[in-house]
């Protein structure tokens, strides 16, 4: 069965640094394309960083400077590292992930359970 499984997160001060990592296992033929996004309380969940398979980025605005996406192919693992983290970044990070299973068959939505970042002093 195919997983995908985030790690990484915790509680940091606001300023530090995090990195969460998010391994995609079992038969996959292909990933396109992969990103990370978040849920804090009582909000709307929303798009942090994308990246495609040839390593194009996309940001939210809100995180730009701060935050960056990549990814290894190889691993079939995408990271995403957060410097200069505030207290509005405080959410359930969840990983997804574009995966074609099979040869000739659709591709799909993924997505982890979710790791949680806390930033408090």
């Amino acid at each position: 069965q195919v997983q995908l499984v985030e790690s990484g997160g915790g509680l940091v001060q606001p300023g530090g640094s995090l990195r969460l990592s998010c391994a995609a296992s079992g038969t996959i033929f292909s990933i396109s394309g992969m990103g990370w996004y978040r849920q804090a309380p009582g909000k709307q969940h929303e798009l942090v960083a994308s990246i495609t398979s040839s390593g194009s980025t996309n940001y939210a605005d809100s995180v730009k400077g701060r935050f960056t996406i990549s990814r290894d192919n190889a691993k079939n693992t995408v990271y995403l590292q957060m410097n200069s983290l505030k207290p509005e970044d405080t959410a359930v990070y969840y990983c997804n992930a574009d995966l074609q299973l099979f040869p000739l068959g659709p591709g799909a939505d993924y997505w982890g359970n979710g790791t949680l970042v806390t930033v408090s002093s």
